[in-house]
């Protein structure tokens, strides 16, 4: 990581761990009330992992749904630029796109991400190019339909990662991505623990 990269990283790491000291708090309006201030961050080691993974892909198009502050997407976006790839990052509230914007712009790797604000399920719909990398880390009731919205999208050799701390909809997810056809994958003690899927 250059300088530049490092420093935000530091900013990020600095939130995370006053987050991690900090009480819960539900943001005022709810889940979807747009005040909610928690970055939910994978974590340096999630991170770093997910960054080692898509850096070895050739040229990959990357496809992060949940780009809340941008923290993962600072370590897709690096991974990006030394791949020759591109990342897309989704997120439903304009407020954390933007900050996740201008962190990448400190960085400088903000030419190497396409940020996208709206509903992660209808924009992956819409996507006109094949995925070779998913990061998937948002509500977890998503996960599902998000799965079955990029599934068709992958390319022969493509990466998903899902967080997966537990619950309900984390038990669904992972029968539903290991039922699906050309799947292989494999729950990992990284971070609270990651679904690491291929598609052969």
């Amino acid at each position: 990581m250059d300088s530049r990269i490092q420093d935000v990283l530091d900013i990020y790491h600095a939130m995370i761990e006053t987050e991690h000291n900090s009480p819960r708090e539900l943001p005022p309006g709810g889940r979807d009330g747009g005040q909610d201030q928690r970055l939910r961050a994978v974590g340096p080691a999630t991170g770093q992992f997910i960054n080692i993974l898509a850096k070895n892909l050739k040229s990959p198009s990357i496809l992060e749904l949940g780009t809340s502050f941008g923290y993962s997407g600072i370590w897709l976006a690096e991974a990006a630029r030394a791949s020759g790839g591109r990342l897309i990052t989704m997120e439903m509230h304009d407020y954390k796109s933007t900050y996740a914007r201008d962190m990448a712009v400190k960085a400088g790797l903000a030419e190497h991400v396409e940020f996208k604000v709206g509903d992660a399920i209808q924009m992956t719909g819409a996507l006109s190019s094949d995925i070779d990398f998913v990061l998937v880390d948002l509500w977890k009731d998503l996960y599902v339909p998000c799965l079955e919205a990029f599934y068709p999208k992958l390319n022969p050799g493509a990466i998903i990662v899902a967080d997966r701390p537990g619950g309900d909809d984390l038990k669904r997810y992972g029968e539903a991505v290991r039922a699906k056809p050309g799947i292989s994958s494999v729950l990992l003690p990284v971070g609270s623990g990651l679904e690491v899927s291929r598609f052969d």
